[in-house]
């Protein structure tokens, strides 16, 4: 079944639909930012002469910061409008260039991504946890790291209760147009009135907030709150789980940052060997 049938279906978000709202507000600043959020991560200066692997390329916004860093990349996701934005960026910034591939692919497809060969990077943030799969997905996509190479994941955290919870939020909201306006109009007024209390609590000006989300990874708040409340499937994990999972695979933890509240993502580089 393909992505845009599962959506019809009400069994996934339309994670390529937002991600094309996105690209109207995607400028320099935030690929910048992106850039700087892929060199500090990886604890590099660029990626020249590297290979990079972007698994469930969404946007393709990082697929673009690896390229101008200098990296040979390949992009795939399973849902068919991300491929779209992220061939559009490529039309935009690198028309016609032979270091940039893209395609439709799912992460759960072992054949295929053993087909794809070795990369120094791969990486996937915030993918792994919405294929239904989780174990299976993160089993994947530790095949095309080459020798020595670097594993980028980001999995949301398992807060128990609070997860289950918002795994019922997100599976009601992919159900329907009326449960999705439902859900829509309580949660974002939750999330508006929230930041702006915790704004006004720092003496913040709470415009700043919205301006300066773009500081992290070069997103856009708005679209974030769309893509966790609706983002389904999903399956959170403890990180030292995940660690345990790849060290058993001969992965080296290298750095591992975890969220500012408890059900974000736990960000993870791993090395190979």
């Amino acid at each position: 079944m393909s992505a845009r049938e599962e959506i019809a279906q009400g069994k996934r978000f339309g994670f390529g639909e937002n991600w094309s709202a996105f690209l109207g507000v995607l400028d320099d600043e935030r690929i910048r930012e992106a850039e700087q959020s892929l060199r500090t991560f990886l604890g590099v200066s660029d990626l020249q002469g590297k290979t990079f692997l972007d698994i469930g390329c969404g946007s393709g916004l990082f697929s673009l910061a690896a390229r101008r860093l200098g990296a040979s990349v390949h992009s795939f996701d399973f849902d068919e409008s991300s491929v779209a934005c992220t061939e559009e960026l490529k039309r935009r910034y690198f028309a016609n260039d032979s270091s940039w591939r893209i395609e439709v692919g799912s992460i759960l497809d072992r054949a295929y991504l053993e087909s794809l060969g070795s990369f120094d990077v791969c990486y996937s943030w915030g993918v792994l946890h919405h294929t239904d799969s989780l174990w299976q997905a993160i089993y994947n996509a530790q095949l095309p790291v080459g020798p020595g190479g670097l594993l980028f994941i980001a999995v949301y955290n398992d807060e128990g209760i609070r997860s289950s919870v918002w795994e019922a939020i997100k599976r009601s909201y992919c159900r329907g147009p009326v449960r999705r306006a439902v859900l829509t109009a309580v949660f974002y007024t939750i999330f508006f009135v929230s930041g702006l209390l915790l704004d006004l609590v720092r003496l913040r000006n709470p415009a700043r907030r919205f301006a300066e989300h773009r500081k992290y990874r070069g997103m856009s708040l708005t679209h974030d709150w769309k893509d966790w409340l609706g983002g389904y499937p999903y399956e959170p994990a403890r990180p030292e789980r995940v660690e345990r999972f790849l060290r058993n695979l001969g992965f080296s933890l290298v750095r591992l940052q975890r969220p500012d509240f408890g059900f974000g993502n736990n960000q993870f580089v791993f090395r190979r060997g």
